[in-house]
């Protein structure tokens, strides 16, 4: 995820925003998105249930979160918070799997390190959220037409 990130990031970079035509403020798609993302994640291990199962529902979000990526590369609103955001996200992704991997060699779906993981990682999709809800919402610099 970090090498899509870097690669998105110099992609925004080097294709601007040119003088064409400014985006739509509102980008409803996106916001459609990142909704739908966020009402994921408050259901993501809504149940009590182990971390382990917890982590499968979060699992589950990485392909709404990697649409929701793209779009923000779609309407080029990619900044150096937005890239740091992702890379927190994918750290405690890598940690959540360790941690997984010693619950399962220890048979121990209660394993307290993958708790705090998990948790780590659900606060990590929150902070992205909040960081692609900015996005979304701050008005362009200028007119909205300036490059990027």
């Amino acid at each position: 995820m970090r090498a899509v990130a870097a690669l998105a990031a110099c992609t925004a970079l080097v294709a601007g925003c040119g003088g064409d035509t400014a985006p739509d403020r509102g980008y409803p798609e996106l916001g459609k998105t990142l909704r739908s993302l966020s009402r994921d994640l408050d259901e993501a291990c809504g149940r009590t249930e182990s971390a382990a199962s917890c982590a499968e529902d979060l699992d589950r979000l990485t392909a709404p979160t990697e649409r929701a990526f793209a779009q923000v590369l779609e309407h080029k609103l990619l900044d150096v918070d937005t890239v740091a955001a992702m890379n927190e996200l994918d750290r405690a992704r890598e940690l959540r799997a360790a941690a997984a991997e010693e619950a399962r060699a220890r048979q121990d779906p209660h394993h307290l390190p993958l708790a705090r993981a998990v948790a780590a990682e659900k606060r990590a999709y929150e902070s992205l959220l909040d960081e692609l809800e900015r996005l979304r919402t701050a008005p362009p610099p200028g007119d909205g037409t300036d490059p990027v």
